[in-house]
């Protein structure tokens, strides 16, 4: 009779597997249940999405808002001019700081931190434009308002970044997300205002701005992805087995301690492409408020400019659907182009003095501003160094304020001091300056291709 031999055991008692037996098949890597845009919410929840468009929605609220609120209550339009510069200057300044130190101590230490002190800075707006002769207040109170305000957008950014580090497609889709709900909030966040002004006052409206600063503000503070933003360590970025990693980060090499200076040379290119779409943003209002103004229309300057950010939110969302064979530099080139050519329209349909023809001019511009939006903060979010994701993000977003504040400043000057036609000038010369600086894109180090944000 024949045995068969028995199998010897393992050291943990079991039967170790038979050398005729095949080995068993690897498994698989899971791969994501969705891609594109249904992956955001599997990636950072439900609640993430409304949490943090309502979180930036304030922000939007804030530079008309000011501007109407000094204005109606000291009846000096320069003053409410200068206190919404002094908004803008706080924010550029203030920005970039939030961002360093979130990338230093974590989003949520910063947030919590600047979410009371925006919402009291604001109460303390209202208080000194009420006071008759507080001129250095009503400054200082618009200046804190713009330094403290929550950064909702960049770091939101950030966030996206950590958790889809390794879809590339997710990247592109929360990045044109991202884009698309700035225009929107930018779009009705002034419509909101003057609505509660109409309503109410201007007061109501800013108030209105400081409750939602307060309540949304610590909502997005304190939502779990907050941790996917933690800091890295000084020398590594943090992999799964570390307490504050985000999960399936591996470790690289830091670069963490890159400087300010540094960092502003990398970021160099989206820095000055930022610049450039605020000096278009601001441009465009200053050249469509002086001519709705000669048409006798003044109040419709709104309605004609939230038509360019319409185009430009559905044309966002359409960026993800790009081949990604179409690199960074071909996009932003192409439509750069595309927004040179819309400016260049709205010149001739201004000089032409026909609204109508300025409006269908505004809408074909705007189709080109998201998708170059999405390149730049992609551009900004690929070169930025590991461990200064936050800091980058935070200062390409306040170039884009100084260049609003330039555009408006430089568009209102031209109308007033030249012609109305002659401020319109001003966004075909930023639309210029941005394909130049499309042109000049050039690849990331290669240093920091692999590396994780």
């Amino acid at each position: 009779m024949t045995t068969t031999p028995a199998r010897p055991a393992s050291r943990d008692g079991a039967a170790a597997p038979s050398p005729l037996s095949p080995p068993p098949a690897a498994p698989l890597p899971a791969a994501p249940a969705r891609t594109g845009y249904a992956r955001l919410p599997q990636l950072a929840g439900r609640a993430f999405l409304p949490v943090a468009f309502l979180a930036r929605l304030p922000f939007s609220m804030l530079t008309i808002g000011t501007l109407l609120l000094v204005t109606s209550t000291t009846s000096s339009v320069a003053l409410g001019g200068l206190a919404s510069a002094a908004t803008a200057l706080g924010t550029a300044v203030g920005g970039p700081a939030q961002g360093v130190l979130a990338d230093r101590v974590g989003q949520r230490r910063v947030l919590l931190v600047c979410v009371p002190l925006a919402t009291l800075a604001v109460l303390g707006l209202v208080l000194a434009a009420s006071t008759p002769g507080a001129t250095a207040a009503v400054l200082v109170a618009a200046a804190a308002t713009g330094a403290s305000a929550p950064q909702v957008g960049p770091l939101a950014r950030v966030r996206w970044l950590r958790l889809a580090h390794a879809e590339p497609r997710t990247v592109g889709a929360a990045m044109s997300y991202e884009s698309t709900a700035d225009e929107v909030s930018f779009v009705l966040g002034p419509a909101l205002v003057g609505v509660l002004a109409s309503a109410g006052s201007p007061q109501a409206a800013v108030l209105a701005a400081a409750g939602g600063i307060a309540v949304f503000g610590t909502a997005f503070a304190l939502h779990p992805t907050a941790r996917a933003a933690a800091p890295h360590a000084p020398d590594t970025v943090p992999g799964p087995g570390t307490a504050d990693a985000p999960v399936g980060v591996t470790p690289a090499p830091a670069t963490a301690h890159v400087g300010t200076v540094a960092l502003v040379r990398r970021e160099g290119v989206a820095l000055v492409g930022m610049l450039a779409m605020g000096l278009l943003f601001g441009g465009t209002q200053a050249a469509l408020t002086a001519l709705t103004r000669d048409a006798g229309v003044p109040g419709s300057a709104g309605l004609v400019y939230a038509v360019m950010g319409v185009g430009s939110a559905v044309t966002a969302l359409a960026v993800v659907a790009l081949p990604r064979r179409w690199g960074l530099r071909g996009r932003w080139a192409t439509f750069a182009v595309g927004l040179l050519a819309g400016t260049l329209a709205l010149v001739l349909a201004a000089a032409g003095g026909s609204l109508a023809a300025v409006v269908v001019a505004v809408a074909a511009t705007g189709l080109f501003v998201g998708p170059v939006m999405v390149t730049v903060f992609t551009v900004a979010g690929e070169r930025a160094p590991a461990g200064r994701t936050a800091a980058a993000m935070t200062l390409v977003a306040s170039a884009n304020v100084v260049g609003v504040a330039m555009g408006a400043s430089g568009g209102g000057a031209l109308a007033d001091g030249v012609a109305t036609t002659a401020a319109f000038a001003l966004p075909v010369v930023a639309a210029a300056l941005l394909v130049v600086t499309g042109v000049s894109l050039t690849s990331r180090p290669q240093g920091d291709r692999d590396r994780v944000v």
